[in-house]
């Protein structure tokens, strides 16, 4: 359950009784510097807490140190490490406010107390973050060797007097995930990040990550979260806020719902929805509020009378609603516009 040590990241804390934050990465290359800032800056826009950039060469530490000395975003930066421990340590002097490194590829101790020792210079935690992609050969006790892997990495953490952990065990299939966390979660003391790796594309990924990682929030698991989607970073972070907002384990998402239409819908609703999430979105607001927005006049104003803001169509005009309430109505043309409006003036 919930209750790990606390670690630092930049200016935010994660573990303890700490709010679980939404993390993503960027999928530009390191090396492109526009595009890494272009990327990073969008993200921070979408709500993005902490990010992680792969390093993989010299050229991508020279850009990582750039970002930090320009102060080009506010949001933690997360080194992604693997094969090279030299550029773990260069990582970290360049400025990373935390790094992450696979004990699966970079596997000798004295690699690791090198890190842990420039780690400590710095006040930079580590994440400990095992991927089953790192298992080369094909085994059925892939959990196993994944548990065992982390045990030895933590202990010699701690044996080295290492305490700024943060720990990952990723794999591709959901039940297989819930069970590894759950087994962490019992033996280790220190906060959690959670995600499943490889999903697919945002849709299939978006909907194995909910089943997997919301079922370990909901029990009290995780400290931080990702949704790997092969697809746009910014579809990550959104996806990460859902499932958090979700299980109310945020509370400062605006909620929005819709029907599914059906045949007495009159007017084009994915649209509409669109319209007006894109709108909502812009506004950055960060309180929970739920807005409801129906098809039709069957069931769509008893369920839009249940939000905080709702509006039912019909097919000349509609009706919206505040807290339970008929404020107007309106024709097609301008009610849209006149939602949107009374949503940004108020905010509940």
């Amino acid at each position: 359950m919930r209750n790990k040590r606390i670690v630092k990241i930049g200016d935010l804390k994660i573990g303890g009784k700490e709010k679980i934050l939404v993390q993503s990465m960027t999928k530009c290359k390191t090396e492109d510097y526009p595009s890494l800032v272009k990327e990073l800056k969008k993200l921070e826009k979408v709500g993005c807490e902490i990010c992680r950039i792969a390093i993989k060469t010299d050229k991508a530490i020279e850009n990582l140190k750039r970002i930090k000395e320009e102060k080009i975003i506010k949001m933690p930066i997360v080194a992604d490490v693997h094969f090279d421990y030299n550029l773990a340590i260069k990582a970290i002097k360049a400025g990373a406010d935390k790094i992450r490194i696979n004990p699966f590829n970079i596997k000798k101790e004295k690699e690791w107390r090198e890190i842990i020792k420039v780690a400590k210079d710095f006040n930079i935690p580590i994440r400990i973050g095992l991927n089953a992609g790192g298992i080369k050969e094909r085994k059925k006790d892939i959990e196993k060797i994944i548990l065992n892997k982390l045990r030895e990495t933590v202990n010699f953490f701690e044996n080295e007097e290492f305490y700024d952990i943060v720990i990952s065990a990723k794999i591709s299939e959901p039940l297989s995930l819930i069970g590894i966390y759950e087994e962490i979660d019992k033996n280790y003391n220190y906060p959690l990040h959670v995600g499943l790796t490889e999903t697919g594309l945002p849709f299939e990924g978006g909907i194995r990550s909910g089943v997997a990682m919301g079922i370990l929030l909901y029990k009290g698991i995780g400290d931080t979260i990702r949704v790997s989607l092969t697809g746009d970073s910014v579809l990550e972070v959104i996806a990460g806020f859902e499932i958090l907002s979700s299980l109310r384990l945020r509370e400062d998402l605006p909620i929005i719902i819709s029907c599914p239409t059906c045949g007495r819908c009159e007017v084009n609703l994915e649209k509409i929805v669109k319209e007006i999430k894109k709108e909502i979105f812009k506004a950055n607001i960060k309180k929970r509020i739920k807005i409801a927005i129906m098809g039709c006049e069957v069931n769509g104003p008893g369920e839009a009378s249940q939000a905080d803001y709702g509006v039912a169509f019909g097919k000349k005009g509609g009706v919206i609603f505040a807290e339970g309430k008929i404020i107007k109505r309106e024709p097609n043309e301008t009610i849209i516009k006149k939602f949107i409006d009374l949503i940004l003036k108020n905010r509940i």
